[in-house]
């Protein structure tokens, strides 16, 4: 492990800055610790409702556009309403994603260990081995589309036995995401009429793009793992266009605010979705949009210590050989064009280690 990976639970975002494709100058701890650090408990992370773009005339469009951007571009963050999409189905997806980690034997998980395939380590994530860096309390599996019987044009027959430690649970997790797909193109074009580009700009791109559906398991903590400092996620900025995250029921996500260097708690109500941007846009938007560093702490009341914690991010992706620029209108372009795979795989060397980047595949 390289020296600069030694430090763990105390570890420091400048410990890996080498590893940074846009802007992150700076400095925060990766795990919340016993020192004192700043929250604004004042801060809310704005709510926008996306009715307006989804089901709206120009002007609603324009509207969310407004609220939309001018949130993602103060704190990277912002809660989705008026989506449309049933309660309910998070609710099964949390039970859902309860059973298949909590069902599923060990033995029988690590056949699908997680390994890069493209851009993206898929697969399974055994507890305290998401990264290198931090010995995290949390067991991830992460299905991008390929694992999805989505696709009809494969050199092979779709089988969900490749993918899933539960088959029959890919068509609820298809339906799941195919349900988040359709807010891919009004998400990004809003984004893009924000910035004053096109908004139509990428929707060629984003039609049938990849995408990495993680879903997090948080077992309770015990006594051992809780006196150790180790946090259930450590601090990290997602490496991608954005991630649409359903609400979580139990507390622990938290956001860094660069303007102030204080963490914001990020509640939001049941049924919302939270929005971030990662860095993909960050490059694209010229670092108009911040790629947020976030990380998930323990809850403050220790009672819900004992209880398991869930969340099923799903993080949009430019595919592979797209190339990552800066969008055109924007003035003083800071970033040079660059493949997404070598972008991607440079900056998440960071937790799978420096063999992981692809330079000229």
């Amino acid at each position: 492990m390289p020296a600069d990976k030694e430090h763990g639970i105390e570890a420091a975002s400048q410990e890996f800055t080498r590893y940074d494709q846009v802007e992150k100058a700076h400095t925060y701890q990766l795990a919340e610790t016993e020192i004192e650090e700043q929250f604004d408990e004042d801060f809310e992370i704005k709510t926008c409702d996306i009715g307006d773009a989804l089901r709206g005339d120009e002007s609603g469009q324009e509207r969310f556009a407004q609220d939309f951007g001018s949130a993602l571009q103060e704190i990277g963050f912002a809660i989705l309403v008026g989506h449309g999409i049933d309660p309910g189905l998070y609710d099964e997806a949390t039970e859902k994603t309860i059973e298949i980690f909590t069902r599923v034997t060990l033995e029988e998980k690590m056949p699908y260990r997680a390994e890069r395939f493209g851009s993206v380590s898929q697969g399974y994530f055994p507890i305290k081995e998401t990264s290198e860096i931090h010995p995290d309390l949390v067991e991830g599996w992460v299905f991008c589309r390929r694992a999805f019987d989505i696709d009809q044009n494969r050199d092979i027959p779709f089988n969900a036995e490749d993918f899933w430690p539960v088959p029959e649970f890919e068509p609820f997790f298809r339906g799941l995401c195919l349900r988040h797909e359709q807010l891919i193109l009004p998400i990004a074009q809003s984004i893009l009429r924000y910035l004053g580009c096109d908004p139509h700009l990428l929707d060629d791109k984003l039609r049938g793009t990849n995408f990495g559906l993680r879903l997090n398991y948080y077992p309770p903590i015990g006594e051992d793992d809780d006196r150790s400092g180790a946090g259930r996620l450590l601090g990290h900025e997602d490496v991608d266009l954005f991630t649409i995250l359903p609400a979580p029921s139990v507390e622990g996500l938290q956001a860094f605010n660069r303007a102030t260097s204080k963490w914001i708690r990020v509640t939001a109500p049941r049924g919302s979705i939270i929005i971030n941007t990662g860095d993909y846009m960050q490059l694209l938007s010229n670092d108009i949009l911040p790629s947020t560093t976030h990380r998930v702490s323990k809850p403050r009341d220790r009672s819900l210590r004992t209880q398991s914690r869930v969340s099923f991010p799903m993080a949009v992706y430019l595919l592979e050989d797209e190339v990552l620029e800066v969008l055109p209108g924007l003035l003083n372009p800071k970033y040079e064009p660059i493949r997404a795979i070598t972008f991607h795989t440079r900056s998440t060397s960071k937790f799978y280690g420096d063999g992981y980047a692809v330079e000229g595949e």
